[in-house]
This record gives structure tokens, C-alpha cells and sequence, in this order.
């Protein structure tokens, strides 16, 4: 086959197993799509709503390619699969006007008041403009103006900078299984809204923020607290101590130019020390002692056979998620707080007593690589007789601007030295950032009890796999465990627990995936590689520690021995409690009032997912036994649209009585009991 375009003539390879791009032949293997392909042969075609994690959605057209002899000519290059002996241009004149007319539409759509986004320096539709050398816009401004949607601790929402690529609304859906985004309306009114348009603080988000992760512009933001921290270090009256997170310290150099993984926590302290602060601390001090509470805490549960599986409450967007969707699960959760939580009680009960100044004067900022973090710690279950364990959370990314803005050049920055003694960490906290971390960390600690001699490591849950499941013989016990990241994957996990397919002794989890690492107050990372090396350097920095036990921890001995010998003061500075957050829209509505004495209270779901499994088709059923058994008019009958996206439906309630996987029979027989 030969094509003839000009003086140059393209000859299809002979190769059955490779096609041409742009004068490129390249093999063909495993791609999925052929947008893989055409990055295979090193060119990297602009995109807004392609990811690979995703499910491929094709709206934003900026992939749009010419596949010669193909009946369409042009065609979207994420959702067209590579054949043998294509021949495809990507960069044409007609593909160079097209993508130019996207971003000038977008543009002129667009809200652009890019000096003051969060993202400008890192928004794709300032790259991909940039890259098409866009310069003017031909069509008239569509801005209109919409508000900000404020309402979340951690995340904020500009409509007017949306661009409606579908990133958020699919990472929300496909990898946390939570869908508090979507879609409404058409055409020139289409938009990305929440349930009942209202405030992503109001519905059932968790927080995590990889909605943010996956918006290629401003539309998702990190809620920013900079300027409450300045605030507090201006303010001589106060004593500001700041905590670094486990994962901040392998990512923070990717905002300077640095190699993913490298462990930059000497240079942070200095850089803190120049910005005002008056002690940097480490959060591993405070992970080490989670390990120990919760592995104590475990062997209680194990030995009595009660609470099993416990679940892991290190991850305050995990624990939001068990709290809105499985609040029946809130027993098996561990009640340690997050090593940030008691890091800020233990730090403000010691600095209180040391320098004799009461809590209230201690601001303690904790530098995380969550969104979520900042939203725990406004919860009043994480405060010590009405103050808080942490007063402000800044993200990896939130710390690099501050960095900037005090003019600090990072790469030249000497090695500071972390304060003593809450710092000194053990290998096992280390690790806390990535998946699979806390799991092991406990069970290093497990071993450390059970069995003598010497120290273990359990490299079997060291991987970006989303469910890792294992067993693992220490002394003479024998513990299944799970290590999950990801809420979607979470969901699956819990189910199979629920339904009794699959029995754990301990589960890990983290609404992130991959763990810490890749949380949304991290770095952008080019691509999953950066979280990789992340997690390696965790391990590397874990490898090099003398100590890898938490229990072996001198200071944590200390303390413990000390200040911590009082089972009430345990509890108090290390422990927490959660709450149902099941939330439910409006309240519930009545359907059917009734008019005589009430013998009979029903409630019906209709919920998006009781819906889909048959909600409506049961209330016709119930509501016609009602009649033909002449209960209409002392039946109560109300109706409510539950926000929990489950597997549980249709949920029925009768007299107080929650019915799941709901069927007329099971209704009636209960019905029949109550009355």
C-alpha cells in the first residue's frame, strides 16, 4: 500500500505487527489504545480527559489524529484501537486547527484569572495553549459568573475554571467508588455538580482529593490554610511548632526540580527554622507510637476473638468513607488516632509542661501529603479538654509556596536537625507513608512480642497492587491479613467480609492509591514512576535506620514509662471514638400518611443505588399489599434518598428495623411479625 502526499511517499512497514506514525514505525504489543502507541514512539499528543487508571471517555477531541485509508479519516486516539499497518499523521494542518479551535472555545469559556489559580504553573490548559502557540482568542467571552464553592475543609470548587473533561467525576466513580460528582444538564448547560448542587462539604465526600489530582485545572483545588500559618508565626504570643509527615519528606524536592524519592527532610527543617518556626518535629515519633497502641489493641481483640477483622484508622478520608458508608464496621476500627493527632496531643502536653505556657498558646502545623488531614483536624473528637491536637494542615505543595514565598532557594539549603526528643523514629514509621506500611509495621511489632531473636520484615505487602492478601505465621499464630489502597478496592474487600467469602484478622486501609505517597498534597507526578520512587526512598530511609521495631523506640519508652503509665491519660491523648455520617438528602418525604392509629412505620430508600436494584419496583409492590390488606390508613409511609453509594440495596426500614437486599417476602414476614 503506498500513499502519496505531496513528494513524499509513505510506504505502509512489512511488518504485519507495526504501524507508521509520523514517519515512525513502532511495533505493536500490549497498548490499549492507540494514544499508547503514538507516546511509544515518543510523541506526546495533548489530552485533558485521558488517563490510564480511567475508563476512556474521549470528550475534550484534543487527541484527534488522521489515520490514512480510515473510512473517518480523523479520529480520537485514546479511544481507537491500534491495527497493523496503520499510517497515522499527528500533527497535520487540519489537526493543528482543530486543536487550536478547542483550546480557543475552552478559553473564551473559560474563567481567566490565571495569575491567581492555584494551578497556574501547572494547568494543562496553560500548557497545551502554550504548546499550540495560541496567542489570540477569536470568539467572544462565555464567562459567566458562578460562585466558589467553599464549603469543604479540604477541597475547593471553581465552576467557572471547569472545562468539563469528566477527570473528576470518573476518579470520584471508577477508582473511590463514591460519585459525590457528576454530570447535569446539556449542550451549553452542561455541568459537573453534586448531589442536589450542593456544597461538596454537604455531601459525601470524603476529602480525599484525588479529584483534585485528576482536575488539569483550577476547577479542584487544595483549600490552602498558608495564610493561617503565617498568621500564627507573626503572632509573638505564639509558639509554632510544625510536624513532618512521613511521605512530605520523599516528595517535597520534586517542587525544586529534584528526583522523586530523595529524602529531603534535613533541608525542610532548615527552610522552617528561616520561615520562624520554633520547633520541627517528626510525625514518625508519634507513628511509632500508633504501632504500639494498635498492635496492643489487636492482641486484645485477637485473643478474646471480638472486633475481627480490625481495621486500620491511620487515614482520616478511610475513616470518613467507614463512617458514611459502613457505620456498622465503626467497632472493628481501631480507636488510636493518626499519628498527626497524637503527635499534636502528646507535643502540646509536653511543650505545655516543659516551657509553662498552656495549649492554647501552642500552634502545632502539621506538614501531610493529605487533603483529608485537614479536615480531621477540625473534627472535635481529635482535641484534648477542648484543644486541638493539630491547629492547621499544610500539604507538600502548600509548603513548597511557602518556601517560595519567603524567597528561601531550597536547593541550596544546608541539613538542619529535627528537635529531640519527639523525633527520633524507627524504621516502622518510616514506612507509614506508603500502602502496606502500617500493616508491616505492626506486624514487625507483633513479631518483637511472640518471638525471640531476631527482627523480620514482611515484604509480602510491599507493592502498588490496589488489595494485597496474605498470611503470615508468627509464633504460633497464624494471622490473614489485607492491605487495600483505593476506596473502591476497600469497598470490595468489605463486601467479601460481609458476605463471609473471605475472613482477616487485620486490614489495612488507605483511600489513596498506592498509599501517603500518592496523596493529593503531593507533587504532580509526570506518572505512576514518581510514586514508586517515593515508596523506594520510604524503604531505603527504613533500611538505614539502626532501629526498625516501634517498640525499640528509646523515647517512646521513655515517654511511656514517664507520662504515659496512666491507662486514663492513654486513652485520653491516644484514642478516639467515630460516628455514623450516613447522610441522607432533605430528610425523609411521606409517600402514604397515615390516618388512623399507626400500627405500621415503613421508610424506603430511593437513593441512586437502592434505585438501580430495584427500589421503585418494590415500593409499587408494598404499597399494593398495603391496600389489599387494608393497612393504608394506619401505615406511615415515607420515602428518602440516602447519599451512600452500597451493594446493600433496596433498604427497607420497618417499625425501626433496617432490612437489607430488601424482597416483598422478607418485607411481609417482618411486617407480619409486628403487627
Amino acid at each position: 500500500m503506498n500513499v502519496h502526499k505531496g513528494s513524499d511517499l509513505i510506504t505502509a512497514p512489512s511488518n504485519e505487527n507495526v504501524i507508521t506514525v509520523d514517519s515512525i514505525s513502532v511495533t505493536l504489543e500490549d497498548e490499549n489504545n492507540l494514544l499508547e502507541v503514538i507516546r511509544k514512539a515518543g510523541i506526546e499528543l495533548p489530552t485533558f480527559c485521558y488517563h490510564s487508571d480511567l475508563s476512556v471517555y474521549g470528550a475534550c477531541r484534543m487527541c484527534m489524529v488522521e489515520v490514512l485509508d480510515h473510512p473517518s479519516g480523523v479520529v480520537p486516539a485514546c479511544s481507537t484501537k491500534a491495527h497493523p499497518g496503520m499510517i497515522v499523521k499527528t500533527n497535520t494542518k487540519l489537526i493543528r486547527d482543530m486543536r487550536k479551535m478547542i483550546i480557543e472555545l475552552m478559553l473564551a469559556s473559560h474563567d481567566q484569572s490565571c495569575t491567581v489559580c492555584p494551578k497556574s504553573g501547572v494547568c494543562k490548559l496553560q500548557d497545551i495553549a502554550a504548546q499550540l502557540g495560541v496567542k489570540d482568542i477569536r470568539f467572544k467571552p462565555m464567562q459567566k459568573e458562578k460562585q466558589k464553592d467553599l464549603s469543604s475543609a479540604c477541597i475547593v470548587r471553581d465552576p467557572a475554571k471547569c472545562i468539563l473533561c469528566g477527570d473528576c467525576v470518573r476518579m470520584c466513580d471508577e477508582i473511590q467508588s463514591i460519585g459525590a460528582l457528576d454530570f447535569a444538564y446539556r449542550g451549553a448547560q452542561a455541568r459537573v455538580i453534586t448531589r442536589g448542587n450542593k456544597g461538596i462539604g454537604d455531601v459525601e465526600c470524603v476529602g480525599c482529593g484525588q479529584c483534585v489530582k485528576a482536575c488539569p485545572v483550577g476547577a479542584l483545588t487544595v483549600k490552602t490554610n498558608i495564610t493561617d500559618v503565617w498568621n500564627d508565626i507573626h503572632d509573638k504570643g505564639k509558639i509554632v511548632v510544625a510536624q513532618i509527615a512521613p511521605a512530605v519528606r520523599v516528595a517535597i524536592g520534586e517542587c525544586f526540580g529534584e528526583k522523586a524519592g530523595e529524602n529531603n527532610v534535613g533541608k525542610m527543617v532548615s527552610a522552617l527554622k528561616i520561615m520562624g518556626f520554633d520547633r520541627v518535629y517528626d510525625t514518625c515519633f508519634a507513628a511509632d507510637i500508633t504501632v504500639v497502641e494498635e498492635g496492643k489493641e489487636f492482641f486484645a481483640r485477637y485473643e478474646k476473638g471480638e472486633r475481627l477483622p480490625q481495621f486500620t484508622s491511620c487515614c482520616p478520608a478511610w475513616v470518613k468513607f467507614a463512617e458514611s458508608y459502613y457505620p456498622d464496621l465503626l467497632n472493628q476500627l481501631s480507636t488510636v488516632k493518626s499519628p498527626m493527632s497524637i503527635f499534636g496531643a502528646v507535643c502540646k502536653d509536653q511543650l505545655s509542661k516543659e516551657l509553662g505556657v498552656p495549649h492554647e498558646q501552642i500552634s502545632v502545623v502539621c506538614i501531610a501529603p493529605c487533603t483529608a488531614k485537614k479536615f480531621e483536624a477540625t473534627r472535635p473528637e481529635f482535641s484534648v479538654d477542648g484543644s486541638k491536637d493539630v491547629d492547621h494542615v499544610i500539604t507538600t505543595e502548600e509548603l513548597a509556596r511557602m518556601i517560595r514565598e519567603h524567597g528561601i532557594e531550597f536547593n541550596k539549603l544546608g541539613i538542619g536537625s529535627l528537635d529531640m526528643p519527639l523525633s527520633f523514629a524507627t524504621g516502622g514509621a518510616i514506612i507509614f507513608g506508603s500502602t502496606g506500611g502500617v500493616c508491616e509495621a505492626v506486624l514487625r511489632f507483633a513479631a518483637s512480642q511472640l518471638e525471640t531473636g531476631a527482627e523480620r520484615e514482611f515484604k509480602q505487602f510491599r507493592s502498588d497492587d490496589g488489595i494485597k492478601i496474605g498470611e503470615v505465621s508468627i509464633g504460633d499464630k497464624t494471622l490473614r491479613l489485607a492491605v487495600v489502597s483505593g476506596l473502591s478496592n476497600a469497598r470490595t474487600v468489605i463486601e467479601k467480609v460481609k458476605s463471609g467469602a473471605e475472613q482477616f484478622d487485620l486490614i489495612e486501609v488507605m483511600a489513596c492509591p498506592g498509599g501517603c505517597v500518592n496523596g493529593a498534597g503531593q507533587p504532580d507526578g509526570k506518572d505512576n514512576c514518581d510514586n514508586v520512587l517515593r515508596t523506594q526512598g520510604l524503604f531505603d530511609n527504613d533500611a538505614m535506620l539502626q532501629l526498625h521495631v516501634s517498640h525499640a523506640n528509646p523515647f517512646l519508652q521513655k515517654l511511656y514509662n514517664e507520662e504515659l503509665n496512666d491507662s486514663h491519660k492513654v486513652h485520653k491523648l491516644l484514642h478516639t471514638s467515630y460516628k455514623n455520617r450516613r447522610l441522607i438528602a432533605d430528610g425523609d418525604f411521606v409517600l402514604n400518611a397515615a390516618t388512623a392509629k399507626k400500627k405500621l412505620d415503613l421508610t424506603i430508600c430511593f437513593g441512586r443505588s437502592c434505585f438501580e436494584q430495584g427500589a421503585q419496583q418494590l415500593y409499587g409492590e408494598l404499597m399494593k399489599y398495603v391496600r389489599d390488606n387494608g393497612l393504608e390508613a394506619c401505615t406511615e409511609f415515607k420515602g428518602r434518598f440516602c447519599a451512600t453509594k452500597c451493594v446493600r440495596g433496596p433498604v427497607v426500614i420497618v417499625n425501626g428495623k433496617e432490612i437489607e437486599h430488601s424482597t416483598l417476602d422478607k418485607i411481609v414476614d417482618e411486617i407480619r411479625e409486628g403487627i
